[in-house]
């Protein structure tokens, strides 16, 4: 008997975000750029197989996007003012076993003054509005290069006229222009933005699919950047996808995940960094 895949694009609602985290029959953004440097295939599959338990310092950037999107992670109130005693360590690692966010309270206003500040954004207010969109929606399609089924999960996706918007929400350390630009080469954002258009306009063929960051400060007042990719960045992210989409689709069917080296019987040079390299050699090969 034969079995038949589904490749088809599909759109999936109610998905429950460990569900799609956990699935190990697509690949998504993060994955792909995990299989790239400074990654490589042998730490992206020992992650995969190996799922860390929650982060601290992932609490307050769950719990802002819940605030934001009205949708998302159930937020415990812890009631102390730190860590530092054993009951609120109980209490925070309870809230951990339940698939709960735990807050201080502290931090809880803070969460507040962030969704506040978006609120009274006049771009991010508009984007964000109640109603206008569906937020942590699953979207599967399968890349038709490599046959690699793809996933994506926007923040918050809604329609303008003949476009679909999908509006990614990050929280981070500064929010200024440069600082965002900086972060999106360290993170390889372009990448998230070419693949999540990508895989829009393939589940909804003819529609014009446009990524729009909104970066916010997680320092008061909690300014908030939003911007939309140039072309040339768009185009280096997806290019960076098509590689890594090879290099899964080649690690998927040999069985063989490398490390940066691969399979080699000399030993490599390596170099200074280039600026350094250009430098000391100016100032001490003359």
């Amino acid at each position: 008997m034969t079995t038949t895949v589904d490749t088809a694009p599909s759109y999936i609602d109610g998905l429950p975000a460990e569900d799609y985290h956990a699935d190990r029959t697509s690949i998504s953004s993060s994955g792909l750029r995990a299989l790239l440097a400074p990654g490589c295939p042998a730490q992206f599959k020992y992650d995969r197989d190996h799922p860390q338990p929650p982060k601290r310092e992932f609490d307050l950037g769950n719990a802002v996007h819940t605030a934001v999107l009205g949708e998302g992670h159930d937020i415990v109130e812890i009631q102390h003012p730190d860590y530092k005693k054993l009951d609120a360590r109980a209490d925070r690692d309870a809230a951990y076993a339940d698939g709960k966010v735990p807050l201080l309270p502290k931090e809880k206003q803070q969460v507040e003054a962030m969704a506040a500040a978006i609120r009274q954004h006049p771009l991010a207010s508009a984007l964000f509005a109640p109603g206008s969109g569906i937020a942590e929606r699953s979207i599967y399609w399968t890349d038709p290069a490599t046959g690699v089924r793809c996933r994506i999960r926007p923040d918050w996706l809604k329609s303008l006229g003949d476009d679909l918007l999908c509006v990614d929400y990050k929280t981070c350390r500064a929010a200024d222009p440069d600082a965002v630009s900086k972060a999106i080469r360290d993170h390889a954002y372009h990448q998230q933005d070419a693949l999540y258009t990508d895989g829009l306009e393939a589940w909804k063929p003819g529609k014009i699919a446009r990524f729009i960051f909104v970066f916010q400060s997680k320092t008061a007042p909690y300014l908030i950047t939003v911007r939309e990719l140039d072309t040339q960045s768009r185009d280096i992210g997806r290019a960076r996808n098509q590689r890594a989409l090879r290099i899964y689709a080649d690690c998927e069917q040999t069985g063989i995940w490398p490390d940066w080296t691969g399979p080699i019987d000399t030993i490599p040079t390596i170099s200074l960094p280039s600026w350094a390299a250009f430098s000391e050699a100016e100032e001490y090969l003359q």
